[in-house]
């Protein structure tokens, strides 16, 4: 129970402000580092929203501190302090002008939500694959061209967000990731779907939207448990039949590609219940012939 509330709790002060502490469930959620010192434990710390540059080094004395929000300040460096703070689970640093991350962060290895999206970060320190509790990493609107192989490591990882990054292609160990339900690859630099992601058996939802992609693999068939897939703003030119395979697909976008035709047996997707694929060169004919095998299925051509 404690678990949830705070996975709701940290959902809920990414999306509001912090002008007051906040209780939930009996724990207060202290704003300034001085004032959860003076708690005798301190376990929810939001400093939103401080304009700072640098964090109160005493904040390694916060020992049971689980969740720490540093989202929206100013930070270009973190202090060696924060990753003291061993029993974190949910560390949110979004929106700052972080250029690195140390080596450190590898000490925080109960980190199960981690945030660093909207920064300036390039790479990752190989030490993040040590966080092996870790489900939720958020690494949006960044400068990152690689993804370090080490991060395979992080076995529990269920969703990872790389849109808007620099990759050219796609990394190689995401496909190590067998937990993974949620990828999203959109508005990246990728040409080529070159990794098996097969290999991820649990894979709900992929978006790979505004990235360079011309062709599909055969083998995308094979991804059983796919439920999205968001192709859009690619140059893809065909659908290959094995696509038809995937069981479980409800929501399949392929807009603005190259498209002229779908596979043949479209009334093999039984499940599917959105298709939208406009701003392709499909026919009249060949647009009456998807929506006519999709009955069920909202189609906008």
């Amino acid at each position: 129970m404690k678990k949830f509330l705070l996975l709701l709790l940290s959902t809920c002060l990414y999306l509001v402000g912090s002008a007051q502490i906040k209780v939930l469930d009996g724990e207060r959620v202290y704003t300034s580092v001085e004032d959860a010192l003076q708690a005798e434990r301190a376990t929810l710390l939001n400093l939103r929203d401080k304009h700072m540059f640098h964090v109160d080094t005493n904040i390694k004395q916060l020992q049971e501190l689980r969740f720490l929000s540093l989202h929206r300040n100013n930070f270009e460096s973190l202090d060696e302090s924060i990753f003291e703070l061993v029993n974190l689970e949910d560390l949110n640093l979004r929106t700052n002008q972080l250029v690195t991350i140390p080596s450190l962060i590898g000490n925080l290895t109960h980190l199960e939500r981690l945030n660093l999206a909207k920064n300036n970060l390039a790479k990752l320190p190989a030490e993040m694959g040590q966080l092996e509790n870790l489900k939720y990493l958020h690494l949006a609107i960044n400068n990152l061209i690689t993804f370090p192989e080490e991060m395979s490591g992080c076995k529990k990882l269920e969703v990872v967000d790389l849109q808007n990054n620099q990759f050219a292609y796609l990394p190689s160990s995401l496909a190590k990731l067998k937990k993974l339900k949620k990828l999203d690859l959109s508005n990246n630099q990728f040409h080529e779907f070159d990794i098996d992601f097969t290999q991820i058996k649990n894979l709900e939802e992929l978006n790979l939207e505004n990235n360079f992609i011309q062709e599909l693999p055969n083998q995308i068939g094979e991804m059983k448990h796919l439920t999205t897939l968001m192709l859009s703003n690619n140059q893809i030119e065909s659908i290959p039949d094995e696509l038809l395979s995937m069981k479980k697909l409800e929501v399949l976008l392929l807009s603005n590609n190259k498209l002229q035709k779908l596979p043949e047996d479209l009334s093999r997707m039984k499940r599917l219940k959105t298709l939208i694929a406009i701003n392709n060169s499909f026919s009249d004919e060949e647009k009456a012939r998807i929506k006519s095998a999709l009955p069920n299925c909202k189609v906008y051509l």
